[in-house]
This record gives C-alpha cells, structure tokens and sequence, in this order.
C-alpha cells in the first residue's frame, strides 16, 4: 500500500472533503485514516507556519532555475556574513 498525506475538513453532513485533488488514476478504492485533535478543532492541527505547497514549489523551481543556469554559490561563501549585524 503506497500512503499519502493530505488535508481536509469534514463538512455538516460527515463527509471528508479534501483541500485538493489527489493525483491518482485508475484506483476505485482506498482506505482513509481520519486523524483530529482531541478537542476536535480540525483548524488547530495546522501549523500555521507552514508554507503552502504552491509556495514550496514555487521555491523548488526557482533553485532548479538557479542551480540549471549556473546561478550559484560556492558552498564555502555560502554562510559568509551570516552573523554580520
């Protein structure tokens, strides 16, 4: 079994509906696993500082970018003036 990780709310009528779609083809049936806080808060098990995946992906193809274009640094200059106030 492959697992996957998402997010989601369950609505007034006690279905799961997930924050976005999953990228899965041809599968009819899966087993869920509902995990909520004791207080039953759904909202309070999400870090808040967590970047959203849009965002995540947007950095990651940015490095790619950098990293395919030759826009790098050395990793000996790379913590130069880190502690500079």
């Amino acid at each position: 079994m492959k697992a996957i990780e998402t997010t989601g709310k369950i609505d007034d009528r006690g279905r799961l509906l997930l924050d976005r779609p999953l990228a899965l083809a041809n599968y009819s049936h899966v087993r869920i696993i509902v995990l909520v806080p004791e207080d039953t808060d759904i909202d309070t098990d999400i870090d808040p500082d967590d970047d959203p995946i849009e965002t995540v992906l947007e950095g990651l193809q940015q490095g790619f970018h950098e990293a395919i274009t030759g826009q790098t640094l050395p990793l000996s200059q790379m913590w130069d003036g880190i502690d500079d106030n």
